[in-house]
């Protein structure tokens, strides 16, 4: 009679375990295997992080081993059992291994199949066939899209983080680090106790102290130091937590009129502003998008504002980058002048300080919101809804978008609703930062988020010219890195272009990130269909790349006193 070895491994996170019965059949080729419970005398089966073998005997051969079967029966009480995976050891001496990685959570049974990655085009048999289908056809039904707010990208149909499908919901361990995390920020900048010294004006610049009380490390305490110095103000567009705005300045904008009177003495080769810039030693940051966002008026006791600044950087002969000129708002004149660093000092200083603030803003709203979360769940929810399990782009992309669209529901809830924290901690809170992330949808573009175009675009590619860009030379790094990965696995699956255009569940998950993640905005250059392997290499580039290397440049880069807007956290 056949014998077969069933390897259950359950989680190794907080309360996975369970005291159900859990049944086990096997489908064949050839048959069904019977209803097997598993279970042995005097032993607490499925214990958290267990590893558990029941041998199990047929009395006929049932074949090729297709399918796997499991179902969970109540013993007690409502008890949730998260299940790894299944190895089972046919009687050849075979190993299949069975990925479950879910919760079962009632009597409701779970069909797995062998996890090997196959295309649809190698399925062969209906009974695989059949399973495919019917597993989008479940998944379809719990991720659906919703419009969270008009014009935004869609987002997961779900109130709450407790209404989100149970697999995708945080476990135990990242629920607690979450409200740990949560509350350590608000801990670290006094948020309840010193509320009063965010929404009225600061007395001195002795008051910035008090957000570093708690927060001791070589690099706050450098900060500390060097914060007011220009070339610190210089060196955090190239390498601080919003290295996307700086670029090369190929003409002085209309409305920003900037003379060579003005900068010569900040000028060190003994050249004209004009030659400086023909020479590409002149960088501009221009916050055009903050232009009339309405101020946060949450607080009517408080009166907020926000500048939509230009500024003008200098590469100096020691390389450095520092700042030249400020405008701190859109339309030149008399009531907007161009600051200088021959200024009065506070002057200056305080030009640097609104710029800094509007860099926030951007950086919060639209490089770290937009352009990380709200895309990278974008790309969650299709890959849920069009790709099984055992297609090879899932299992490609999944473990990059693992709990983003729990924490950017938990977001939804607590951060960026109404009277969340941007309410009351940010200028553009009480709707200004809707406004201004419906004005980045119109630069959201599928090439700005390919880091060597993006580069490019902003004229920042030369390593020798602009020297210490980190986030360029590291990035690039890692976007090529994960790129040859890429192409390593869609050579492995993808035998020509013909196959890529064959692939149906493919060309069904880019067909759902343009026409309902991103709303058929065809202006995005997002694609709609993927005809050829570098269009798919480039594609799952841009996806891995934007919820990891890019998502890690704009996330970490902040310092703790930012956790209060950037409690997206380490997901």
């Amino acid at each position: 009679m056949p014998s077969y070895t069933v390897t259950v491994t359950t989680g190794s996170q907080w309360f996975v375990g369970t005291d159900d019965y859990i049944y086990l059949t096997l489908v064949g080729s050839k048959g069904c295997s019977e209803k097997h419970l598993l279970d042995k005398a005097f032993y607490n089966d499925f214990e958290r992080g267990a590893i558990d073998s029941y041998d199990i005997t047929e009395p006929e051969d049932i074949g090729d081993i297709q399918l796997l079967k499991l179902e969970k029966h109540k013993y007690w009480y409502k008890d949730d059992w998260y299940c790894r995976h299944i190895t089972v050891k046919t009687p050849s001496g075979d190993y299949l291994e069975f990925p479950c990685y879910r919760w079962i959570t009632n009597d409701k049974e779970v069909v797995l199949r062998e996890g090997k990655a196959k295309l649809s085009r190698d399925d062969v048999t209906q009974v695989l066939k059949q399973h495919r289908r019917k597993e989008l056809q479940e998944r379809q039904k719990l991720y659906r899209w919703k419009e969270w707010y008009p014009s935004f990208p869609l987002s997961i149909d779900a109130h709450s983080h407790s209404d989100l499908p149970h697999d995708i919901q945080f476990d135990s361990e990242k629920g607690v680090d979450f409200i740990l995390n949560y509350t350590k920020a608000m801990e670290n900048l006094f948020v309840n106790s010193f509320m009063h010294m965010f929404q009225s004006s600061w007395n001195d610049f002795a008051d910035f102290e008090k957000i570093f009380v708690r927060i001791s490390n070589t690099i706050s305490e450098y900060v500390m130091q060097h914060w007011k110095e220009d070339f610190m103000f210089g060196y955090q567009f190239l390498n601080g937590c919003n290295p996307v705005m700086i670029t090369k300045c190929k003409q002085i904008p209309a409305n920003f009129p900037v003379t060579n009177e003005m900068v010569e003495c900040s000028l060190e080769r003994n050249l004209t502003l004009e030659q400086e810039i023909e020479k590409g030693n002149i960088f501009i940051v221009d916050y055009h998008l903050l232009d009339g966002i309405s101020a946060n008026k949450t607080d009517p006791c408080t009166m907020q504002y926000i500048a939509a600044p230009i500024c003008l950087l200098y590469k100096n002969l020691e390389n450095k980058i520092v700042p030249i000129a400020i405008q701190l708002n859109q339309e030149p004149g008399p009531e907007n002048p161009i600051f200088l660093p021959s200024d009065a000092h506070y002057d200056w200083l305080l030009a640097k300080i609104w710029v800094r603030s509007s860099d926030f803003h951007v950086h919060q709203t639209i490089s770290h919101l937009l352009r990380s979360h709200l895309l990278s769940e974008v790309f969650a929810i299709a890959l849920y809804r069009q790709l099984p399990a055992v297609h090879p782009v899932f299992k490609l992309l999944i473990h990059h978008v693992r709990f983003t669209i729990a924490i950017n529901t938990k977001a939804r809830e607590q951060l960026i609703c109404e009277c969340g924290l941007f309410d009351k901690a940010n200028a553009t809170g009480g709707g200004g930062h809707v406004e201004l992330l419906l004005r980045a949808m119109k630069y959201f573009t599928y090439e700005s988020l390919c880091l060597p175009e993006a580069i490019q675009m902003r004229g920042m590619e030369n390593a020798e010219e602009i020297p210490y860009y980190f986030y360029r030379d590291d990035g690039l790094k890692v976007w090529e890195a994960t790129q040859n990965f890429v192409r390593d696995v869609v050579n492995i699956y993808y035998a020509s272009d013909q196959i890529v255009c064959e692939d149906e569940e493919l060309q069904a998950l880019v067909k759902d990130v343009f026409v309902y993640g991103l709303r058929d905005n065809k202006e995005s250059g997002f694609p709609k269909v993927i005809k050829t392997k570098d269009k798919l290499i480039e594609y799952l580039t841009l996806v891995i790349f934007t919820a990891s290397g890019q998502h890690a440049a704009v996330n970490f880069g902040q310092a703790a006193a930012d956790q209060v807007e950037g409690i997206f956290l380490n997901y």
